[in-house]
């Protein structure tokens, strides 16, 4: 039986469809095999079971990281780690965080030598993990310092009485939910917050003054806030020398750790982005052209700063986005 024109177009379509449906299945199941071999392939780190420096990424915002405690608390156990470097890159975060941190990091230097070694950045709370380590290197441009403590809100008050918004509220007492954005902050609320912030500043500047082998005096005057260079800082006492991560394994070697051994990064085993595992939403993000999807897009994007509750020991410099 003779096809019409139209039958013969329409069943070359469906072919066409057809074939464009096939090869995007095989091209998908073949994204997925390789995504789930790199997986599997690196939640086996090469030389993790050979002797080995171990180093460790803290970067961005601090929090209390429970994967950061976890990593933190099985390199201490490791007998292959024969020393550890904390690469730090950080502006601080919140203070309960780098205080969870330091301590996992005490807990750590009990064990093995434990040295820092400060690329950009290491202010704030950043500089209270970096200080719980036994030695701290630095760039000489690296920025330093911002010891210190702070609370931040908004006020809204403003803009609610153009909105013409009333706020409506029945406490217990005075000082329950205080200080609120939505209601001019008291006297007495803004003193009790004070004693919070001057509470855990002077437990930041016993740390400095403790671990710095500094007096508590010397360890004040450089706890206002500022920020220093390395070679500042290594002026100050903050640091104890200026380089690198070569810096940070010679200095090992004084501690009786082989200078020559591998040094190898202890990454998380597995991310969150969408769901998936690390090393399979790396290889799915560079198999669809669109980068590494295997770092949360919030923390990505820097917006997990407008998260933090609390008291922060962040580095604020003027005009930035984030608090300090």
């Amino acid at each position: 039986m003779t096809m019409r024109a139209d039958d013969l177009i329409d069943r070359r379509r469906l072919r066409r469809k057809l074939t464009f449906w096939r090869v995007a299945a095989f091209v998908i199941a073949a994204l997925a095999v390789v995504a789930l071999s790199t997986w599997l392939a690196g939640e086996r780190i090469p030389g993790i079971a050979s002797d080995h420096i171990a180093r460790i990424k803290i970067d961005g915002t601090i929090t209390e990281d429970e994967d950061l405690l976890r990593r933190l608390d099985q390199v201490r156990k490791s007998n292959a780690v024969k020393g550890v470097i904390l690469s730090i890159d950080s502006p601080g975060g919140t203070t309960a965080g780098g205080e969870a941190i330091y301590d996992a990091v005490r807990k750590l230097s009990a064990a093995k030598p434990v040295v820092a070694q400060v690329g950009t950045l290491a202010a704030s709370a950043g500089y209270m993990i970096a200080s719980a380590t036994d030695h701290i290197v630095a760039r000489k441009s690296s920025i330093v310092g911002s010891i210190g403590v702070l609370v931040q809100y908004p006020d809204l008050t403003g803009l609610m009485d153009k909105l013409g918004i009333k706020l409506e509220e029945v406490k217990s007492s005075p000082l329950k939910a205080a200080p609120s954005p939505f209601k001019p902050t008291t006297d007495e609320e803004r003193a009790m917050v004070r004693n919070m912030i001057m509470d855990s500043y002077d437990w930041f500047v016993g740390i400095v003054a403790e671990r710095r082998a500094m007096s508590r005096a010397e360890a004040t005057a450089l706890a206002d806030g500022r920020v220093f260079t390395g070679r500042q800082a290594l002026a100050n006492k903050l640091i104890d020398e200026v380089g690198g991560e070569d810096q940070a394994i010679a200095w090992l070697g004084t501690k009786g750790v082989d200078a020559k051994l591998s040094v190898v990064e202890w990454k998380p085993a597995r991310g969150s982005a969408f769901f998936l595992p690390t090393s399979m939403a790396m290889a799915l993000g560079r198999a669809l052209g669109v980068g590494d999807l295997s770092t949360d897009l919030i923390r990505e994007l820097g917006a997990e700063r407008l998260f933090l509750d609390g008291m922060l020991s962040l580095w604020h410099p003027e005009n930035a986005v984030s608090g300090d």
